[in-house]
């Protein structure tokens, strides 16, 4: 198959609707960028799986009075514990009794707070349960579920954050592949008109060539890599997107999450990385587009 014949074609039709193929190429470009987007939150968010374990983790402490009276929580302190093991979304209750409480308490801040320590009495932390949750992401309905709990005097957890991150990852997912949809429905069906219109341009070029005893596959394999060079630029301008994106915007937006070793940075090498896959989806879809028009409208 002349490759020169085949590189022309493509040429002159790429040229002949030059505002369709443009078009084609920003919501191609559009499309694979929302979709690389909720790709790599999602990537993002199963990588930072375990940076959750410290997080996953109530430490609720017993009143005082209850601690003094208790401190091997065999009566009252038990039937709390009782109720902290029955709450939904608790994996896990570990006690400490007021002197092992202390003595992490003087194992955390001897060093950086010395003055701390030495003014705190060995009485004044109480008991404490450290409660691991199943499920990081149910933090507020569990700790709405232990302040009804009679018994505690202070419930600590970093839920809050956790669920603010993961509700930032899930909204920037959910739009990207939102959009994603609708644009990909979108350039599927300026694909579609594209090579429609091609091939009515060149209808009277095409029957002269099948005349002579061209085969179908090579009278339509032009119309099939115009649309896949259209769609392989808007791929490549997909993976710029998402790296000015990344450093203007998801950088911003993570921010304090990154600070806080919350969640996996993305990096440029993330999206070096997932860039042959949008250019080879992109491709992939356009080729079986076109091909699929040209064989349910093109008769000859």
């Amino acid at each position: 198959m002349p490759l020169k014949f085949i590189a022309s074609e493509v040429g002159q039709g790429l040229r002949r609707n030059l505002s369709m193929t443009l078009a084609m190429i920003i919501t191609t470009a559009v499309a694979l960028a929302m979709l690389g987007a909720g790709v790599l939150v999602v990537m993002t968010a199963s990588a930072s799986q375990a940076k959750y374990d410290y997080l996953n983790e109530f430490r609720v402490y017993v009143d005082r009075s209850i601690s003094l009276e208790d401190p091997d929580c065999a009566s009252e302190c038990a039937e709390i514990r009782d109720q902290l093991e029955a709450t939904t979304g608790v994996a896990s209750v570990e006690y400490r009794n007021p002197e092992e409480t202390f003595a992490e308490f003087v194992e955390l801040f001897s060093s950086t707070d010395p003055v701390l320590v030495e003014s705190t009495s060995p009485d004044a932390l109480g008991s404490r349960f450290t409660l691991t949750l199943d499920d990081p992401t149910r933090a507020e309905s569990v700790a709405r579920d232990l302040g009804a709990v009679e018994g505690i005097e202070i419930v600590q957890g970093q839920g809050e954050l956790v669920e603010r991150v993961f509700s930032v990852l899930d909204g920037i997912r959910n739009a990207a592949f939102a959009v994603a949809v609708v644009q990909l429905l979108a350039t599927v069906l300026l694909i579609a008109n594209m090579t429609q219109i091609a091939a009515f341009t060149r209808r009277t070029a095409v029957g002269i060539m099948r005349l002579v005893g061209a085969s179908r596959w090579y009278t339509e394999l032009p119309f099939v890599l115009e649309a896949v060079l259209a769609a392989v630029v808007g791929a490549l301008l997909a993976v710029g997107g998402l790296l000015a994106a990344k450093s203007v915007f998801l950088d911003r937006v993570l921010a304090e999450a990154y600070r806080a070793n919350l969640v996996e940075r993305i990096t440029t090498g993330d999206v070096l990385l997932l860039a042959p896959v949008l250019v080879v989806a992109g491709a992939a879809v356009s080729a079986l587009t076109a091909w699929v028009t040209l064989r349910i409208t093109v008769r000859h």
